[in-house]
């Protein structure tokens, strides 16, 4: 199905006429509709499919059946969904008021800000809206004029007539005038402070709540520029593309368009009638009907004579992705661009003695502080990557149990995403330490690359075709637990024999404690391996066991690089030319196979983050 059509939630606010039941028919049994919500998954207000099969479902409905790829590619940097379109009908006067950009509502409301465009479809004479202040004015002077009712004095009144189009940020102070009907395009908001009300009172006949404190705290007080140049299109940001179409069904009778796979397309007729057809189907269209087309949909046309307004979701501008990476005694947060550079990272103490709820909470809270430190609005923000030690469910975004940091069943990506209004995605930290480095490390010119960590265990990541190989279960790949030695050595994960019994820190130490009695740590102990005999034997036998891994790995995967990360690598570059010749001839096929190179990992501790941004 390629053409739904809407119908829409309807608010009956006191400030509203009777026009859009009169002259646009919407189906409404009250006295006065100010606004109908056209195209929106908003809980406040969603709209309805008014026909094919999904017939009395909500727009939302439809989404989660046939799944986000609907939305379209540019859309998936949205947590929900991106936008809300409305016909208002002023018959009064709407309150003084001003939204928060994400930031500031994030912070204070748990949702998104607003900017929004508003397109004039019809004013009455000597009809006008309020945008933005005359002239620069201090805290205290709007504070003072707020409290004395003076604010109206310094407010720039625009005079508008049908067709006008005005583009309002978060943070510009505005209103709609009376007798004005508007088209309203926004971002998927319902979160407004009113600074003024002319004194009226609601249906309880109570005056109406002002939100005064916070006003202050989000209004841009300088002149605005009333003019937004988006040419070619009447309004361009990173929440919406907006087109305004008009045929005459005279000279212009029809319009070709395509929907492509990154967006969808939202038709709003303000006026006219005629047909929409998009492959097999063709759906009539009159004044005031709204239509979303799903991504894909391809070719459509539009024929008879029409006013419309078509809404699109763009590529998002310098897109910045935020990467975390939870560590049992750190915490490290970090923004990379679109280069898959580094700009700026910052640590906390994990301290996993405290319950995992309040760890991200504190990790949510810390990283919308980090975004304000260096200047990065929410908007630029794309997506949320997180690496986490143990076992994920990287679909539903839980850390089904860790070890290291004594997590069970943690819903990771959905307390996180409270704080950020951006795709969570959650992985494994080997993982994204080997997606960090396929990226931007020493596998950057590779598309199939197997990563071990050799630390206090072993993991390890594996990276084919650019992407995470976890396989269709939860758990991801788990190569320090491969059994290289029957019946060896004791495992941590309760069998024996497994590669991490051999050649973690935890196991090199034990075999040197066994062997000479010293408790030594891995970097001393290479350093002793040219004048200690017995040393050297034990690096020779821990080289054995960590090519057996590798071969095996190898054999499976046919990787173009192998990379050795974690706490052991730096120790390990005269390990090298040995575990070279393991590999040509342990592996399957001999001379006649491809054999990959082995580097030590060159990025450390920025791997995690950088693989984390990089997870899709």
């Amino acid at each position: 199905m390629s053409i739904l059509k809407l119908r829409p939630s309807c608010k009956d606010y006191l400030w509203g006429g009777r026009r859009l039941i009169e002259e646009y028919g919407k189906e409404y049994e009250g006295e006065v509709l100010a606004e109908t919500w056209e195209l929106s998954c908003h809980p406040a207000g969603p709209s309805f499919i008014a026909n094919g099969k999904y017939a009395g479902k909500t727009l939302q409905q439809f989404i989660e059946t046939e799944g986000k790829e609907v939305l379209g590619k540019n859309c998936r940097r949205f947590r929900d969904f991106p936008i809300l379109t409305k016909f208002i009908d002023a018959r009064d006067n709407l309150s003084i008021q001003v939204h928060p950009d994400n930031r500031y509502a994030l912070k204070n409301e748990g949702g998104y800000g607003k900017t929004e465009m508003w397109y004039v479809m019809d004013a009455g004479e000597d009809a006008f809206l309020y945008y933005g202040f005359k002239k620069e004015i201090s805290t205290e002077e709007f504070a003072e004029r707020i409290e004395k009712d003076t604010l109206l004095e310094v407010l720039n009144a625009v005079p508008v007539q049908k067709g006008d189009v005005l583009f309002i940020e978060s943070g510009t102070i505005h209103a709609i005038g009376k007798n004005i009907l508007i088209a309203e395009i926004q971002q998927n908001s319902n979160v407004t402070y009113r600074v003024y009300d002319y004194g009226r009172v609601g249906k309880d006949g109570k005056k109406r709540d002002l939100h005064i404190e916070k006003a202050l705290a989000v209004t841009n007080r300088v002149p605005m520029i009333r003019d937004k140049n988006s040419y070619p299109h009447i309004a361009d940001c990173d929440y919406f593309t907006v087109d305004k179409l008009n045929l005459d069904g005279c000279v212009m009778k029809k319009m070709e368009g395509n929907v492509s796979d990154v967006s969808f397309a939202s038709i709003l007729m303000l006026g006219g009638e005629g047909k929409i057809t998009s492959g097999s189907e063709t759906v009539s269209f009159c004044k005031g009907d709204s239509f979303f087309l799903p991504a894909g949909s391809g070719a459509y046309m539009i024929e008879g004579s029409c006013d419309a307004l078509i809404t699109t979701i763009r590529e998002k501008a310098a897109p910045v992705r935020i990467g975390i990476d939870i560590g049992g005694t750190d915490t490290k947060i970090g923004l990379v661009d679109i280069h898959q550079k580094l700009l700026a990272s910052e640590k906390m103490k994990t301290d996993i003695r405290r319950p995992a709820e309040e760890i991200l909470r504190e990790i949510g809270q810390r990283t919308l502080e980090f975004l304000e430190k260096q200047g990065i609005a929410m908007d630029q923000c794309v997506c949320a990557g997180i690496s986490v030690p143990g076992t994920v469910d990287r679909k539903k975004g839980i850390v089904c149990y860790s070890n290291n940091i004594r997590w069970k069943n943690v819903n990771l990506a959905k307390i996180v995403s409270e704080y950020l209004p951006i795709p969570v995605r959650v992985a494994n930290d080997a993982d994204c330490a080997a997606l960090g480095e396929a990226a931007a490390g020493a596998g950057r010119d590779c598309r199939d690359v197997v990563m071990l960590t050799l630390g206090m265990g072993v993991g390890g990541g594996v990276i084919l075709d650019g992407e995470i190989c976890a396989g269709k279960n939860i758990g991801g790949s788990e190569l320090g637990h491969m059994v290289i030695v029957e019946d060896g050595e004791p495992c941590t994960c309760g069998r024996h024999g497994c590669l991490e019994a051999y050649v973690s820190s935890r196991a090199l130490t034990r075999d040197v404690l066994q062997r000479t009695g010293k408790n030594m740590v891995p970097g001393d102990i290479f350093a002793e391996a040219d004048s200690d005999a017995v040393i050297q034997e034990i690096i020779e036998r821990y080289a054995h066991r960590l090519g057996t891994g590798i071969v095996n790995i190898v054999n499976i995967f046919r990787p173009q690089l192998v990379l050795l990360g974690g706490e052991l690598s730096p120790c390990l570059e005269t390990l090298l030319p040995v575990l070279e010749k393991m590999v040509r001839e342990g592996c399957f096929g001999g001379a006649d196979s491809e054999y990959p190179e082995i580097e030590i990992a060159v990025l450390g501790n920025d791997a995690g983050v950088i693989g984390a941004a990089s997870l899709t």
